[in-house]
Protein backbone atom coordinates (compact mmCIF):
# COMPACT_ATOMS: atom_id res chain seq x y z
CA UNK A 1 0.00 0.00 0.00
CA UNK A 2 1.52 3.10 -1.21
CA UNK A 3 1.19 6.09 1.47
CA UNK A 4 -0.40 9.83 0.60
CA UNK A 5 1.80 12.96 0.08
CA UNK A 6 0.50 16.26 -1.24
CA UNK A 7 -1.41 17.44 -4.17
CA UNK A 8 -2.57 14.00 -4.78
CA UNK A 9 1.00 12.42 -4.90
CA UNK A 10 1.78 9.22 -3.83
CA UNK A 11 5.03 8.01 -2.13
CA UNK A 12 6.49 4.64 -2.92
CA UNK A 13 6.98 4.63 0.69
CA UNK A 14 6.86 0.59 0.62
CA UNK A 15 10.70 1.61 0.17
CA UNK A 16 13.46 -1.04 1.65
CA UNK A 17 14.83 -0.12 4.69
CA UNK A 18 18.70 0.11 3.63
CA UNK A 19 21.77 0.16 5.55
CA UNK A 20 23.01 3.81 6.13
CA UNK A 21 26.24 3.41 4.03
CA UNK A 22 24.02 2.17 0.83
CA UNK A 23 23.50 4.18 -1.88
CA UNK A 24 19.43 5.95 -1.74
CA UNK A 25 19.45 5.72 -5.69
CA UNK A 26 20.11 2.14 -5.69
CA UNK A 27 17.41 1.36 -3.28
CA UNK A 28 14.64 -0.60 -4.54
CA UNK A 29 11.47 1.69 -4.54
CA UNK A 30 8.72 -1.42 -4.11
CA UNK A 31 8.50 -3.89 -1.83
CA UNK A 32 9.56 -7.81 -2.78
CA UNK A 33 5.79 -8.64 -3.22
CA UNK A 34 5.51 -5.59 -5.54
CA UNK A 35 8.51 -7.13 -7.62
CA UNK A 36 7.18 -10.77 -7.38
CA UNK A 37 4.16 -10.08 -9.33
CA UNK A 38 5.37 -7.33 -11.83
CA UNK A 39 8.24 -10.40 -12.75
CA UNK A 40 5.43 -12.88 -12.61
CA UNK A 41 3.13 -10.45 -14.86
CA UNK A 42 6.22 -10.17 -17.17
CA UNK A 43 6.57 -14.05 -17.95
CA UNK A 44 2.82 -14.23 -18.76
CA UNK A 45 3.08 -10.90 -21.14
CA UNK A 46 6.47 -12.23 -23.19
CA UNK A 47 5.28 -16.34 -23.09
CA UNK A 48 0.99 -15.68 -23.61
CA UNK A 49 0.38 -12.05 -24.14
CA UNK A 50 3.09 -10.37 -26.57
CA UNK A 51 2.86 -13.72 -28.85
CA UNK A 52 -0.52 -13.89 -28.79
CA UNK A 53 -2.41 -12.99 -32.41
CA UNK A 54 -3.54 -9.29 -33.02
CA UNK A 55 -7.50 -10.29 -33.22
CA UNK A 56 -7.07 -12.00 -29.70
CA UNK A 57 -8.36 -8.89 -27.98
CA UNK A 58 -10.16 -10.77 -25.47
CA UNK A 59 -7.56 -13.42 -24.65
CA UNK A 60 -5.37 -10.22 -23.77
CA UNK A 61 -8.21 -8.70 -21.43
CA UNK A 62 -8.65 -12.22 -19.95
CA UNK A 63 -4.66 -11.83 -18.83
CA UNK A 64 -4.82 -8.23 -17.72
CA UNK A 65 -7.95 -8.90 -15.41
CA UNK A 66 -6.26 -12.43 -14.39
CA UNK A 67 -3.93 -9.75 -12.51
CA UNK A 68 -6.36 -7.54 -11.59
CA UNK A 69 -7.16 -5.35 -14.27
CA UNK A 70 -10.92 -4.04 -14.38
CA UNK A 71 -11.76 -4.10 -17.97
CA UNK A 72 -15.17 -2.86 -19.35
CA UNK A 73 -16.29 -4.93 -22.51
CA UNK A 74 -15.02 -4.02 -26.30
CA UNK A 75 -11.29 -3.52 -24.93
CA UNK A 76 -8.64 -3.62 -27.83
CA UNK A 77 -5.38 -4.14 -26.20
CA UNK A 78 -2.43 -5.51 -28.97
CA UNK A 79 -0.01 -7.39 -28.82
CA UNK A 80 2.88 -5.03 -27.74
CA UNK A 81 1.54 -2.90 -25.77
CA UNK A 82 2.94 -2.72 -22.72
CA UNK A 83 0.87 -1.99 -18.89
CA UNK A 84 3.55 -2.14 -16.02
CA UNK A 85 0.72 -2.83 -13.36
CA UNK A 86 -2.03 -4.04 -14.76
CA UNK A 87 -3.70 -3.99 -11.09
CA UNK A 88 -3.51 -0.67 -11.18
CA UNK A 89 -5.51 -0.87 -14.46
CA UNK A 90 -9.55 0.04 -14.64
CA UNK A 91 -10.90 0.92 -18.05
CA UNK A 92 -14.42 1.69 -19.12
CA UNK A 93 -15.83 -0.14 -22.39
CA UNK A 94 -14.38 0.13 -25.77
CA UNK A 95 -10.90 1.49 -24.57
CA UNK A 96 -7.74 1.10 -27.21
CA UNK A 97 -4.01 0.31 -26.52
CA UNK A 98 -2.09 0.16 -29.39
CA UNK A 99 0.76 -1.48 -30.49
CA UNK A 100 4.17 -0.01 -29.14
CA UNK A 101 2.07 2.39 -26.62
CA UNK A 102 2.90 1.75 -22.74
CA UNK A 103 0.98 2.62 -19.97
CA UNK A 104 3.47 2.87 -16.78
CA UNK A 105 1.43 2.98 -13.63
CA UNK A 106 2.65 2.76 -10.06
CA UNK A 107 -0.34 4.10 -9.00
CA UNK A 108 -4.23 3.72 -10.41
CA UNK A 109 -4.78 4.60 -14.54
CA UNK A 110 -8.69 4.96 -15.02
CA UNK A 111 -9.47 5.32 -18.74
CA UNK A 112 -12.90 6.06 -19.34
CA UNK A 113 -15.07 4.88 -22.37
CA UNK A 114 -13.88 4.94 -25.41
CA UNK A 115 -10.04 6.24 -24.85
CA UNK A 116 -7.76 5.42 -27.24
CA UNK A 117 -4.00 5.27 -26.95
CA UNK A 118 -2.24 5.12 -30.37
CA UNK A 119 0.83 3.51 -31.23
CA UNK A 120 4.20 3.81 -29.00
CA UNK A 121 2.41 6.83 -27.06
CA UNK A 122 3.56 6.90 -23.58
CA UNK A 123 1.27 7.74 -20.37
CA UNK A 124 3.51 7.97 -17.55
CA UNK A 125 2.71 7.87 -14.04
CA UNK A 126 5.42 8.94 -11.82
CA UNK A 127 8.48 10.98 -11.55
CA UNK A 128 10.98 11.04 -8.61
CA UNK A 129 11.65 14.24 -6.33
CA UNK A 130 14.81 15.54 -7.88
CA UNK A 131 14.97 17.83 -4.91
CA UNK A 132 15.50 15.64 -2.14
CA UNK A 133 18.71 13.88 -2.04
CA UNK A 134 17.13 10.28 -1.37
CA UNK A 135 15.72 10.82 -4.73
CA UNK A 136 12.64 9.21 -4.05
CA UNK A 137 9.52 7.90 -6.60
CA UNK A 138 6.31 10.18 -6.58
CA UNK A 139 3.32 8.05 -8.24
CA UNK A 140 0.34 9.69 -9.59
CA UNK A 141 -3.13 8.36 -9.88
CA UNK A 142 -4.11 9.37 -13.88
CA UNK A 143 -7.55 9.61 -15.76
CA UNK A 144 -7.88 9.78 -19.35
CA UNK A 145 -11.68 10.91 -20.24
CA UNK A 146 -14.23 9.84 -22.49
CA UNK A 147 -13.18 9.71 -25.91
CA UNK A 148 -9.67 10.89 -25.34
CA UNK A 149 -6.99 10.32 -28.29
CA UNK A 150 -3.42 9.79 -27.12
CA UNK A 151 -2.16 10.36 -30.45
CA UNK A 152 1.00 8.16 -31.84
CA UNK A 153 4.37 8.97 -30.14
CA UNK A 154 2.46 11.65 -27.47
CA UNK A 155 3.32 11.60 -24.28
CA UNK A 156 0.96 12.14 -20.98
CA UNK A 157 3.41 13.28 -18.00
CA UNK A 158 2.71 12.31 -14.65
CA UNK A 159 -0.34 13.67 -12.94
CA UNK A 160 -1.75 15.17 -16.14
CA UNK A 161 -5.86 15.21 -16.11
CA UNK A 162 -7.03 14.65 -19.71
CA UNK A 163 -10.54 15.79 -20.41
CA UNK A 164 -12.46 13.98 -22.24
CA UNK A 165 -12.57 14.06 -25.61
CA UNK A 166 -9.17 15.86 -26.15
CA UNK A 167 -6.70 15.04 -28.60
CA UNK A 168 -2.76 15.00 -27.72
CA UNK A 169 -1.46 15.54 -31.01
CA UNK A 170 1.54 13.64 -33.14
CA UNK A 171 4.40 13.61 -30.87
CA UNK A 172 3.17 15.93 -28.52
CA UNK A 173 4.02 15.84 -24.68
CA UNK A 174 1.17 16.84 -22.13
CA UNK A 175 2.80 18.57 -18.92
CA UNK A 176 -0.52 20.14 -17.98
CA UNK A 177 -4.14 19.12 -18.14
CA UNK A 178 -5.54 18.90 -21.07
CA UNK A 179 -8.97 20.89 -21.15
CA UNK A 180 -12.51 18.89 -22.80
CA UNK A 181 -12.94 18.54 -26.50
CA UNK A 182 -9.45 20.39 -27.65
CA UNK A 183 -7.00 19.77 -29.66
CA UNK A 184 -3.37 19.85 -28.52
CA UNK A 185 0.07 19.54 -30.04
CA UNK A 186 3.81 20.66 -29.73
CA UNK A 187 6.45 20.30 -26.76
CA UNK A 188 5.43 21.20 -24.61
CA UNK A 189 1.92 20.85 -25.72
CA UNK A 190 -0.55 23.93 -26.56
CA UNK A 191 -4.45 24.34 -28.03
CA UNK A 192 -4.74 24.60 -31.62
CA UNK A 193 -8.39 24.09 -32.08
CA UNK A 194 -11.56 23.06 -30.39
CA UNK A 195 -12.70 19.42 -31.56
CA UNK A 196 -16.84 18.63 -32.34
CA UNK A 197 -18.20 16.57 -29.34
CA UNK A 198 -18.81 13.65 -30.78
CA UNK A 199 -20.58 12.29 -27.37
CA UNK A 200 -22.73 13.41 -25.18
CA UNK A 201 -21.55 13.74 -21.53
CA UNK A 202 -22.17 11.11 -19.01
CA UNK A 203 -24.09 12.95 -16.27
Amino acid sequence: MESTVPNGRERATHNIVANSDDDAFHRASFSRSNRLARLAWQFVYQLLYRVSPRPFHGWRSALLRLFGAKLGAGCHFYPSGKVWAPWNLVCEDCCTLADGAEIYNPSLVYLESHCVISQQAFVCGATHDYNNPEFPMISYPMRLGAYSWICARASVAPGVKVGAGAVLGLGSVASRDLDPWTVYSGVPAVKVKSRDMIAEPVR
